[in-house]
């Protein structure tokens, strides 16, 4: 029982092992886009949607942030789709001294007792349909992002007509050891996605920092399908897009591409997060992310589970201890790089001691999210 407890182990190692690996290869190979370095004249007509629900403490920064780009504001506009707020969300947006930012009331469109399990594809939906743009440039209301952030998406645009354009995000403002856990995790999953993009083993995304062309967003029928689903209005929408255009998905590397979002400021409100982000695990087109998924579910439960029998058999805390270490040199090795493009090698030091945190919650927000259910801006969603 003991050795084929240590074998499923060993194997589970193994194969996390080579992943970490074949990341951090695909990382360091994958290319820095200089938007300087593409001198296309940037022509393409912009519509930067962002859905907001009780966001009017988040909202000025970020409709700061976007009058301070340096693309024409004449070329691109800002649709704010306000979801039944019920704080002063609109009057933020109605008051912004702007002529590019709109208002839109997803009340005008839906009535309050109306229910769906994703308000949010709803919200995007209703803006693309009145969008002027032809490029659609989605991101979240608690963010803000560099003045080159529009221009280093047109000139990627315009540089190769991708149909789908994925971006890198990271947390800001972490000014505790919660929040920089939360930022290490965040930062290995966007590492991830970029390495993904290089060796073309899947695609990933965050709805925080992306764009498409509009047409394509309707040659694939927009959210139909996908809209039973409570997340993915980034994955699940690119799957489809990937699936009619396999080469016409892309990765920007670029610092000036980041948007910076807030971590959440309790575990209830991150578990929230993470069971959400987990809850559509098996709703993936593409089963190479379901198997990586599960690869490194089975890995941690494997690890809580020696942990465990380390209690009855004294010598297996040898093994609990050189893996763990094992676990801690291959994730830093891909880790570190990722964090160097970042700016955030200031976190590095939370890592180890963050380490059962991050195993426990792998575990409960993979569950969960096959299993349980999660409230998220005031609403449960099974």
């Amino acid at each position: 029982m003991m050795n084929a407890l240590l074998i499923t182990i060993l194997a589970l190692a193994v194969l996390y092992g080579v992943l970490m690996l074949t990341y951090f290869y695909g990382w360091k190979q994958l290319a820095i886009f200089n938007p300087q370095a593409h001198t296309t004249p940037g022509t393409t007509k912009v519509s930067v949607i962002i859905p907001a629900r009780d966001e009017a403490g988040n909202l000025p920064p970020l409709l700061d942030a976007l009058t301070r780009q340096t693309y024409p504001a004449h070329l691109f506009e800002v649709i704010v789709i306000d979801d039944f707020s019920e704080d002063g969300t609109a009057d933020v947006v109605l008051n912004f001294p702007a002529t590019n930012v709109k208002l839109l009331r997803l009340s005008d469109h839906l009535d309050k007792a109306q229910r769906l399990n994703s308000y949010k594809k709803k919200a995007i939906e209703l803006a693309i349909e009145q969008a002027t743009g032809d490029l659609i440039m989605t991101t979240d209301a608690d963010c803000v992002m560099e003045e080159k952030w529009i221009e280093t998406f047109v000139r990627c645009y315009e540089t190769s007509r991708p149909k789908f354009i994925a971006a890198p995000v990271s947390f800001y403002k972490e000014n505790n050891f919660f929040k920089h856990c939360q930022s290490l995790d965040f930062m290995t999953m966007q590492g991830i996605t970029g390495a993904m993009a290089y060796l073309k083993s899947g695609t990933m995304c965050n709805g925080a920092n992306l764009a498409y062309e509009k047409n394509a967003f309707f040659e694939v029928g927009g959210f139909m399908g996908i809209d039973m689903i409570a997340s993915g209005d980034d994955m699940l929408l690119m799957y489809k897009i990937y699936h009619a255009y396999p080469d016409g998905v892309v990765y920007i590397k670029s610092k000036e591409a980041i948007v910076r979002t807030l971590p959440v400021d309790d575990f209830s409100d991150f578990m929230n997060q993470r069971i959400r982000w987990s809850s559509k695990a098996d709703k993936y087109e593409d089963k190479r992310i379901t198997r990586v998924l599960a690869l490194v579910y089975f890995w941690n439960v494997a690890l809580v589970v020696l942990a465990v029998a380390a209690i009855f058999n004294p010598f297996l805390w040898w093994w609990l201890l050189w893996l763990m270490a094992y676990k801690v040199v291959v994730e830093l090795l891909f880790l570190s790089p990722v964090a160097r493009f970042f700016d955030k090698q200031s976190l590095l030091p939370s890592f180890i001691p963050g380490q059962p945190f991050h195993i426990l919650y792998v575990i409960a927000a993979g569950w969960l999210g096959k299993f349980g259910s999660y409230k998220w801006k005031g609403r449960t969603v099974k």
